[in-house]
């Protein structure tokens, strides 16, 4: 009996690999100008565009560049999260090059195509992309810094240290140090056997012209691979350099309470700080470097701040106050959704939040977005 067991478990686990191959965006290029044209191309010939300004989503999702008024000095490399892309940055990065950094992004494999590519990709080909345009960028500035969102966040903890030497700072968004689902370690494992947790929408599109709505089941395999091992270098040792930590109380992704606790010990540096966007909690109230700010803002009509707000200013033209998309993909009831579709009043939240009589969109802006702008350029200043 054992052996057809074995035998069974065998033949779903191979089932479970068998994919088509999918191309992947060419990567050891010895350049920036070579990495972001290539990409370019191959992302040009393989996505599936969602509006037909092909232009405009082409800039949204590959790698992108900016530069401060003068010669910079420093640089810092931005890393975007699971399903996102390069335009995640699209309002940090020229903030930061007002500081006078050289601001790259980068596009890891698997993204910004279709959420299909991401069936067949792992951890190592996004752990490659960062060294390689890391190492780049760390050659032509004198100082380095590496930032990231979410899962990008991991990656760039990760890439800081094991380069200690090079990398004099961090900026983590939302950094996906550890999730808030129990499970997911089994996602690797779940891979082998299903590509998709859940079938298509039959409302909603697998994604937009920003990001992917839909994931498979190994890019979540992934994401705890890159999770995992950033809670193995924090119980190793500590960040021992600045770090600008941005988080939300409220947030369906991470277990963010586990990432404030080990926020003292982890990143002790006089000049790190954290902003926390919640309530405040009395055990940290007296730790002058956590700086916390309301996320309910009923004027606002805000209940709650999302995994994803903390990147975007009110201004911004896709996510912003007046933006032009609407996440109504929100875990709310059908009806609900389906009010939020034919533009009802909404409020807005992070994923799942369900209250009697309100609406809720994913929140995708932050109303303190300037003054967390002014936190990070002070710490930055204070640094260098």
């Amino acid at each position: 009996m054992r052996r057809v067991v074995a035998l069974v478990i065998m033949m779903l686990m191979l089932a479970g690999c068998q994919h088509q191959p999918i191309a992947q965006p060419p990567l050891g290029q010895a350049s920036f100008a070579d990495y972001q044209s290539q990409t370019r191309d191959y992302v040009r010939a393989h996505r599936a565009f969602q509006t037909l300004d092909k232009t405009a989503e082409l800039a949204l999702n590959t790698p992108q560049e900016w530069r401060s008024a003068q010669p910079a000095r420093k640089g810092i490399l931005l890393i975007h999260g699971l399903g996102d892309g390069p335009g995640s940055f699209v309002d940090i990065a020229p903030a930061l090059a007002k500081q006078g950094f050289l601001v790259r992004t980068v596009l890891l494999p698997g993204h910004g195509t279709r959420p299909s590519d991401l069936l067949t990709i792992s951890v190592d080909q996004w752990r490659q992309v960062v060294r390689e345009q890391a190492d780049i960028l760390a050659k032509e500035v004198d100082t380095l810094w590496i930032g990231g969102f979410s899962t990008g966040g991991n990656l760039a903890l990760e890439y800081a240290m094991t380069h200690h030497d090079r990398v004099q700072g961090l900026l983590l968004f939302s950094p996906a140090f550890k999730s808030n689902t129990a499970y997911d370690f089994l996602a690797p494992t779940v891979a082998l056997f299903r590509d998709w947790l859940r079938p298509p929408s039959t409302v909603f599109p697998q994604q937009i012209v920003t990001r992917y709505l839909r994931v498979p089941t190994n890019g979540f395999a992934q994401f705890w691979r890159t999770s995992a091992s950033a809670q193995r270098w924090l119980a190793r040792k500590s960040w021992d350099k600045p770090a600008l930590i941005v988080l939300t109380e409220h947030d369906s992704v991470l277990n963010t309470r586990w990432i404030l606790d080990h926020f003292d010990r982890n990143f002790p540096h006089p000049a790190s700080r954290m902003i926390w966007y919640g309530t405040s909690r009395p055990d940290v109230a007296n730790v002058s470097r956590i700086l916390v700010k309301t996320d309910f803002l009923p004027q606002d009509r805000i209940s709650q701040f999302s995994h994803m707000s903390v990147l975007f200013s009110p201004q911004n033209p896709l996510y912003g106050r007046k933006g032009s998309v609407l996440i109504c993909a929100n875990g709310q009831p059908d009806d609900a959704t389906k009010r939020c579709l034919k533009g009802d009043e909404v409020w807005y939240s992070d994923w799942g939040l369900v209250e009697a009589g309100k609406i809720h969109a994913r929140l995708t802006w932050n109303p303190w977005f300037d003054w967390q702008t002014a936190v990070m350029d002070k710490m930055v200043s204070a640094t260098l």
